[in-house]
């Protein structure tokens, strides 16, 4: 009986080892997700598919490393990404010239956010979806706007039927900062966190964010909390 076990078992790990790869699997994508990996650009699984994950994580490389936004791993993109000086998509400066103390920094071509402290450290900094055809650059300021109030924990769309939890408005007259929405009938997100830093979406205006991020800037966007809005 033992050896019956061992053979079933043997059999199954030559199965398993001859296991074919996917047909549309490659090499060189499964070297860029490992090293897009290591550089926080989070391109989810190791399998080797130009799938929309890995091409979001390409997205967030290159408008970090200020490349044309393709989500292709070209030429100027793979010479980049293997360089020993590539940047970390998830920690990123400031930009210049976003004014000084404490703010919430926007840069529309990055899809990033920045939450800074009075001393101009960075507390917090995520990506975001948002339309720049929306909003404008410039300076802003958490706020009631055209007689809607500034902070909503549980706001709705138009239609009713997402949630935008944790809406922190600071521009006339229904844009915020929320969570990516979700479904009121399911709970689930109209799109993955994976998404945002990205122009793989747009917004209707407002600024999407994951969950804990939302939950960060509604902490730290305080009513009169200054906005500044760049676009590089």
């Amino acid at each position: 009986m033992l050896r019956t076990l061992l053979a079933v078992l043997l059999t199954g790990l030559v199965l398993v080892a001859a296991s074919p790869a996917p047909a549309d699997a490659s090499p060189a994508v499964e070297r860029a997700q490992r090293r897009l990996n290591q550089l926080g650009c989070q391109s989810g699984p190791v399998d080797g598919r130009m799938g929309e994950w890995t091409r979001s994580a390409v997205v967030r490389f290159q408008s970090r490393h200020r490349l044309s936004q393709t989500g292709n791993l070209n030429r100027a993109t793979t010479r980049k990404l293997y360089d020993d000086r590539a940047h970390r998509c998830d920690v990123r400066p400031v930009p210049p010239h976003s004014g000084t103390g404490r703010r919430i920094v926007i840069s529309q071509r990055q899809n990033w956010v920045w939450l800074v402290g009075p001393g101009g450290r960075v507390l917090h900094q995520s990506g975001m979806v948002d339309n720049p055809r929306e909003l404008g650059t410039g300076w802003k300021r958490v706020g009631a706007y055209c007689g809607r109030s500034a902070k909503i924990r549980r706001n709705h769309d138009a239609s009713g039927s997402l949630i935008l939890q944790n809406f922190t408005r600071f521009a006339a007259c229904g844009i915020g900062f929320h969570r990516i929405p979700t479904y009121r009938s399911s709970g689930n997100q109209i799109h993955p966190d994976w998404m945002v830093g990205t122009n793989l979406r747009e917004s209707h205006g407002c600024i999407r964010l994951p969950k804990p991020f939302s939950e960060r800037l509604w902490d730290f966007g305080r009513i009169g909390t200054r906005v500044r809005v760049v676009r590089g």
